[in-house]
Protein backbone atom coordinates (compact mmCIF):
# COMPACT_ATOMS: atom_id res chain seq x y z
CA UNK A 1 0.00 0.00 0.00
CA UNK A 2 1.41 3.38 -0.99
CA UNK A 3 0.71 5.70 1.93
CA UNK A 4 1.22 9.39 1.28
CA UNK A 5 3.65 11.25 3.54
CA UNK A 6 2.51 13.46 6.39
CA UNK A 7 2.01 17.08 5.38
CA UNK A 8 3.53 19.08 8.27
CA UNK A 9 1.38 21.84 9.69
CA UNK A 10 2.50 25.14 11.20
CA UNK A 11 1.13 25.20 14.76
CA UNK A 12 1.11 28.05 17.29
CA UNK A 13 0.86 27.28 21.02
CA UNK A 14 -0.62 29.69 23.55
CA UNK A 15 -0.46 29.07 27.29
CA UNK A 16 -3.07 31.00 29.24
CA UNK A 17 -1.99 31.46 32.85
CA UNK A 18 -1.57 34.07 35.54
CA UNK A 19 1.24 32.06 37.15
CA UNK A 20 3.22 30.26 34.42
CA UNK A 21 6.34 31.44 32.64
CA UNK A 22 8.70 29.65 30.23
CA UNK A 23 10.51 27.96 33.13
CA UNK A 24 7.42 26.18 34.47
CA UNK A 25 5.03 25.92 31.51
CA UNK A 26 4.90 22.12 31.38
CA UNK A 27 1.63 21.96 29.42
CA UNK A 28 2.85 24.25 26.66
CA UNK A 29 6.12 22.34 26.51
CA UNK A 30 4.26 19.01 26.29
CA UNK A 31 2.22 20.28 23.33
CA UNK A 32 5.38 21.49 21.57
CA UNK A 33 7.13 18.16 22.14
CA UNK A 34 4.08 16.24 20.86
CA UNK A 35 3.53 18.37 17.75
CA UNK A 36 7.21 18.31 16.80
CA UNK A 37 7.56 14.55 17.35
CA UNK A 38 4.48 14.09 15.12
CA UNK A 39 6.32 15.93 12.31
CA UNK A 40 4.69 19.37 12.58
CA UNK A 41 6.40 22.77 12.97
CA UNK A 42 6.09 25.21 15.86
CA UNK A 43 5.05 28.56 14.38
CA UNK A 44 5.17 30.53 17.62
CA UNK A 45 4.82 30.03 21.37
CA UNK A 46 3.38 32.61 23.77
CA UNK A 47 2.21 32.85 27.37
CA UNK A 48 -0.47 35.39 28.31
CA UNK A 49 -2.37 36.08 31.53
CA UNK A 50 -5.94 34.84 31.82
CA UNK A 51 -7.48 38.00 30.40
CA UNK A 52 -10.16 37.85 27.71
CA UNK A 53 -8.74 40.68 25.62
CA UNK A 54 -5.10 39.63 25.79
CA UNK A 55 -6.01 36.05 24.83
CA UNK A 56 -8.26 37.29 22.03
CA UNK A 57 -5.57 39.63 20.69
CA UNK A 58 -2.97 36.87 20.37
CA UNK A 59 -5.38 34.35 18.87
CA UNK A 60 -6.82 36.93 16.46
CA UNK A 61 -3.30 37.83 15.32
CA UNK A 62 -2.51 34.19 14.60
CA UNK A 63 -5.84 33.69 12.79
CA UNK A 64 -4.90 36.61 10.52
CA UNK A 65 -1.38 35.22 9.92
CA UNK A 66 -1.36 32.97 6.83
CA UNK A 67 1.70 31.19 8.21
CA UNK A 68 -0.30 29.75 11.15
CA UNK A 69 -2.55 26.81 10.24
CA UNK A 70 -3.38 25.53 13.73
CA UNK A 71 -3.66 27.19 17.13
CA UNK A 72 -3.50 25.16 20.34
CA UNK A 73 -4.27 26.89 23.61
CA UNK A 74 -3.79 25.42 27.06
CA UNK A 75 -5.38 26.83 30.19
CA UNK A 76 -8.32 29.00 31.12
CA UNK A 77 -11.04 26.48 30.23
CA UNK A 78 -12.33 25.71 33.72
CA UNK A 79 -14.78 27.47 36.03
CA UNK A 80 -12.42 28.81 38.67
CA UNK A 81 -10.79 32.18 39.09
CA UNK A 82 -10.35 34.10 35.89
CA UNK A 83 -10.81 31.17 33.47
CA UNK A 84 -11.88 32.91 30.27
CA UNK A 85 -10.35 31.20 27.24
CA UNK A 86 -13.69 30.07 25.75
CA UNK A 87 -15.12 33.58 26.11
CA UNK A 88 -12.01 35.03 24.45
CA UNK A 89 -11.87 32.62 21.52
CA UNK A 90 -15.52 31.81 20.72
CA UNK A 91 -16.35 35.22 19.16
CA UNK A 92 -13.44 34.78 16.72
CA UNK A 93 -14.70 31.49 15.28
CA UNK A 94 -16.41 31.17 11.92
CA UNK A 95 -17.51 27.61 12.78
CA UNK A 96 -17.50 25.70 16.05
CA UNK A 97 -16.33 22.08 16.21
CA UNK A 98 -18.95 20.84 18.67
CA UNK A 99 -17.60 17.30 18.65
CA UNK A 100 -14.19 18.32 19.97
CA UNK A 101 -15.38 19.28 23.45
CA UNK A 102 -17.78 16.36 23.52
CA UNK A 103 -15.11 13.83 22.54
CA UNK A 104 -12.53 15.35 24.88
CA UNK A 105 -14.90 15.01 27.83
CA UNK A 106 -15.73 11.45 26.82
CA UNK A 107 -12.10 10.29 26.71
CA UNK A 108 -11.22 12.40 29.76
CA UNK A 109 -14.02 10.71 31.73
CA UNK A 110 -12.03 7.47 31.54
CA UNK A 111 -9.18 9.21 33.38
CA UNK A 112 -10.77 11.69 35.80
CA UNK A 113 -14.40 10.63 36.02
CA UNK A 114 -17.15 13.17 36.45
CA UNK A 115 -14.67 16.02 37.05
CA UNK A 116 -14.40 16.24 33.26
CA UNK A 117 -17.77 18.01 33.25
CA UNK A 118 -15.90 21.14 34.37
CA UNK A 119 -13.81 21.22 31.21
CA UNK A 120 -14.95 23.85 28.72
CA UNK A 121 -12.75 22.66 25.84
CA UNK A 122 -13.48 24.41 22.59
CA UNK A 123 -12.63 23.82 18.96
CA UNK A 124 -13.38 25.79 15.84
CA UNK A 125 -12.36 27.17 12.48
CA UNK A 126 -11.56 30.78 11.62
CA UNK A 127 -10.01 32.07 8.39
CA UNK A 128 -8.79 28.58 7.39
CA UNK A 129 -7.14 28.16 10.79
CA UNK A 130 -8.20 25.38 13.12
CA UNK A 131 -8.21 26.24 16.84
CA UNK A 132 -8.34 23.89 19.82
CA UNK A 133 -8.57 25.14 23.41
CA UNK A 134 -7.40 22.58 25.97
CA UNK A 135 -7.34 22.64 29.76
CA UNK A 136 -4.15 23.72 31.49
CA UNK A 137 -3.06 20.45 33.08
CA UNK A 138 -0.36 18.38 31.42
CA UNK A 139 -2.62 15.32 31.75
CA UNK A 140 -5.41 17.05 29.84
CA UNK A 141 -3.00 18.23 27.14
CA UNK A 142 -1.61 14.71 26.83
CA UNK A 143 -5.15 13.29 26.55
CA UNK A 144 -6.21 15.90 24.01
CA UNK A 145 -3.17 15.41 21.81
CA UNK A 146 -2.78 11.63 22.09
CA UNK A 147 -6.46 10.70 21.84
CA UNK A 148 -7.80 13.33 19.40
CA UNK A 149 -5.48 15.95 17.94
CA UNK A 150 -2.63 13.75 16.75
CA UNK A 151 -4.97 11.95 14.33
CA UNK A 152 -7.09 14.96 13.44
CA UNK A 153 -4.01 17.01 12.50
CA UNK A 154 -2.55 14.16 10.42
CA UNK A 155 -3.25 14.68 6.70
CA UNK A 156 -3.21 10.88 6.22
CA UNK A 157 -5.94 10.08 8.77
CA UNK A 158 -9.11 8.65 7.25
CA UNK A 159 -11.95 9.05 6.68
CA UNK A 160 -11.42 12.73 7.50
CA UNK A 161 -9.15 15.13 9.36
CA UNK A 162 -8.76 18.84 9.99
CA UNK A 163 -5.32 19.02 8.39
CA UNK A 164 -6.83 18.81 4.93
CA UNK A 165 -9.00 21.86 5.68
CA UNK A 166 -6.00 24.10 6.39
CA UNK A 167 -3.52 22.92 3.76
CA UNK A 168 -3.55 25.50 0.93
CA UNK A 169 -2.54 23.03 -1.79
CA UNK A 170 -5.69 21.03 -1.15
CA UNK A 171 -7.83 23.92 -2.36
CA UNK A 172 -10.52 23.23 0.24
CA UNK A 173 -10.60 26.71 1.71
CA UNK A 174 -10.61 30.31 0.71
CA UNK A 175 -8.22 32.80 2.30
CA UNK A 176 -10.63 35.59 1.44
Amino acid sequence: MNESPLIPLSIAVLTVSDTRDESNDRSGQLLIERLESAGHRLAEKRIVPDDVYRIRAVVAGWIADDRVQVILTTGGTGFTGRDSTPEAVAPLLDKTIEGFGELFRQVSFEEIGSSTVQSRCLGGLANATVIFCLPGSTGACRTGWDRILQEQLDSRHRPCNFANLVIPERGTHDHG
